[in-house]
C-alpha cells in the first residue's frame, strides 16, 4: 500500500501547476502550493501516510461535516433541515444568489456557506465561546488529538475578509434563518474554519464515520447513526460543491473539501482518507488531491457505486 500511494501521489503532482492559491482569504495565499500528502486510517488498524501528510493546514468546509452532525444531536434532522436544504445548488460554495430568488428563503444544503452558517448558528451554547469550545472538544476527541488548535493568524484574515459570508448572515437573520447574534456566530463559524489540522486528522474524521459514529479506539457510540449517514449522503450530493456529480462519478465515495486544500473522504465500513494539496481548481478543491482519489478508488475500487 505504501508504495502504491507514493506512485500515485508522484502521478498526480504535475496537475499542482494547473491550481492556484484562493486569495478572497488573503492568508491562505502563505500556503505551500506544492504540498500534496495523503493519509490513510482503516477499519482493521492499519495506517499509511505518504507525501506532505504531516503537512498543516485549516480545515476550512470539511468542518460543515462535523457541525450539521453537532446541530442534529442538538436539536434533531426536523429542525434543522426546517431551515436548511437537501438539495445541491449547482452553484458556488459562496454564491447568495438563490437565498433572495427561490422561495421559501433558504440555503440549498448544510455545505454551502449560507447552510453551513446557518447550522453553526444552531449548535447549542450559551455564548460564542461555548460554542467554539464543545466544537474543538468534538474535533479533539474524534480526531483523537487533543493538540488541536486553531490557527489564529487565518482566523483574523477570515474574519477581516468575511464580507459575503457576513451579508448571508444578516439575510439570514432577516429571513428568520438565524435567530442568533450574528456577529458572534460568524466567529464561531470563521474559527471553527481556521482550526489547523493534517491528513491524519481528517482521515480520522472519516474512519469515525466510516464506522457510523462508532470511536474506533474505545467503542464508543458518540452520535445516531442515522446522523452519520445524512452527513455521508450530502458529502456525495454536495460535498465537492459544484463539482460533486462529477465527484460522485469518477471516485464514487463521500468526499467533503476545503478551500484550505484538504479533501475528507470516507469508505464506509473500511477506511477513512485525508488529503491535502493546497492548490485549488476553479472551483474551490484540491486539483492534485481529486486526482489521487481518482486513482486510489480505481486501484482499490472503493466506490460505493
Amino acid at each position: 500500500m505504501q508504495a502504491q500511494l507514493e506512485k500515485i501521489l508522484d502521478k498526480n503532482r504535475n496537475k499542482i501547476q494547473y491550481g492556484n492559491l484562493p486569495t478572497y482569504i488573503p492568508e491562505l495565499t502563505k500556503a505551500n502550493k506544492d504540498a500534496l500528502g495523503i493519509y490513510i486510517s482503516q477499519l482493521d488498524g492499519e495506517e499509511f501516510g505518504a507525501g506532505d501528510y504531516g503537512y498543516k493546514f485549516t480545515i476550512q468546509s470539511i468542518s460543515k461535516v462535523i457541525t450539521l452532525i453537532m446541530a442534529l444531536e442538538d436539536w434533531g434532522p426536523a429542525y434543522i433541515f426546517e431551515k436548511v436544504g437537501m438539495e445541491p445548488t449547482g452553484d458556488a460554495f459562496n454564491s447568495m444568489m438563490k437565498l433572495e430568488i427561490v422561495r421559501p428563503s433558504k440555503p440549498f444544503n448544510p455545505m454551502i456557506n449560507a447552510g453551513a452558517i446557518a447550522v453553526t448558528s444552531m449548535i447549542k451554547g450559551n455564548s460564542p465561546e461555548e460554542k467554539i469550545d464543545r466544537i474543538m472538544n468534538f474535533f479533539k476527541l474524534i480526531t483523537q488529538n487533543p493538540t488541536l488548535e486553531i490557527n489564529k493568524s487565518i482566523y483574523m484574515s477570515e474574519k477581516r475578509t468575511g464580507d459575503r459570508n457576513r451579508a448571508m448572515a444578516y439575510f439570514m437573520k432577516d429571513v428568520g434563518v438565524i435567530n442568533e447574534d450574528v456577529e458572534g456566530n460568524l466567529d464561531v463559524y470563521f474559527r471553527q474554519c481556521s482550526i489547523e489540522v493534517t491528513c491524519k486528522d481528517i482521515s480520522k474524521i472519516g474512519l469515525f464515520l466510516s464506522n457510523n459514529g462508532i470511536l474506533k479506539e474505545t467503542g464508543q457510540q458518540l452520535i445516531n447513526p442515522e446522523y452519520s449517514k445524512i452527513a455521508k449522503a450530502f458529502m456525495v450530493t454536495c460535498g465537492m460543491y459544484n463539482a460533486s456529480g462529477e465527484f460522485a462519478i469518477n471516485v464514487g465515495i463521500p468526499a467533503k473539501s476545503g478551500v484550505g486544500g484538504g479533501i475528507m473522504a470516507v469508505v464506509p465500513g473500511r477506511m477513512g482518507i485525508g488529503v491535502v494539496g493546497p492548490a485549488l481548481d476553479e472551483k474551490g478543491n484540491s486539483i492534485a488531491g481529486i486526482g489521487v482519489l481518482k486513482d486510489i478508488s480505481k486501484e482499490l475500487d472503493l466506490s460505493i457505486f
